[in-house]
């Protein structure tokens, strides 16, 4: 016969697995092309009466942007810098040319986006998260928890920190010399009326010529910026560069 004064097993909770899964992260390319190049290729090509038009090419402009910055918010939990700074891009090129804004407007708005990016990478230098580990100092690049572990072990954590200012610096300074681009390139090619055919084809042909005259010079500072964080990794780890960087 069951015993009726038996007591019941308590029931065993097993504490779950964390999970081994990190989070999806995405290349900088492609937070540049969803963020930036395309929204601005979608401006500039498909903005005329005989394709979107000016307001729906605005409307298809944003979707990339916002898709894209929800997607990394589900993914990571955080607002994705990029996609906000695209959402603000594309309202404010659109916006000023369905309200029919002189050029010089125009040339402005060009210089301010890099402009403001660099004045948040040398403001971040004060924070507790440096625009810099996002550019140049992340896991996408470098193996940063070995780095990180070979500075404590031989105790020039604070050594790196200063060369991680002066890479501050550096990268702040491309983005001001891509500013002062910008600026050029806008005044030189827009010259039609806003809203018009022409002024739409010399936005694609603006776009075309950024990549030689901007992007060309700003990669190579940011390049330069790179190797020096590098050597100075090597210097004060004595790791090798195989070690630092992150498998591809």
């Amino acid at each position: 016969m069951p015993d009726n004064n038996a007591q019941p097993v308590p029931e065993k909770n097993f504490p779950e697995k964390p999970s081994s899964e990190k989070p999806k992260k995405h290349s900088m390319l492609a937070n540049l092309g969803f963020n930036i190049l395309i929204p601005t290729l979608i401006l500039s090509k498909l903005s005329g009466e005989n394709y979107l038009g000016p307001v729906y090419s605005i409307v298809v402009a944003l979707a990339f942007p916002i898709a894209y910055g929800a997607r990394d918010y589900l993914n990571a939990h955080k607002p994705n810098f990029f996609s906000i700074l695209g959402v603000i891009s594309v309202i404010l090129t659109g916006g000023m040319s369905l309200l029919k804004f002189p050029p010089e407007y125009i040339a402005i708005k060009e210089a301010a986006i890099p402009s403001l990016l660099g004045l948040a990478t040398l403001l971040s230098m004060y924070t507790r998260h440096p625009l810099v580990r996002t550019f140049l100092y992340n896991d996408q690049i470098l193996q940063v928890d070995k780095v990180s572990a070979a500075l404590q072990t031989h105790n020039t954590t604070d050594a790196f920190e200063h060369h991680l200012k002066v890479a501050s610096y550096l990268v702040a300074g491309s983005f001001f010399l891509s500013a002062v681009l910008n600026y050029a390139l806008a005044k030189i090619i827009l010259v039609s009326a806003p809203g018009s055919t022409e002024f739409a084809e010399e936005l694609g042909k603006m776009t075309a010529l950024s990549f030689p005259v901007i992007a060309l010079p700003c990669t190579i500072v940011m390049a330069g910026t790179l190797y020096y964080l590098l050597s100075s990794i090597q210097k004060l780890t004595r790791l090798s560069l195989e070690e630092i960087m992150q498998e591809t």
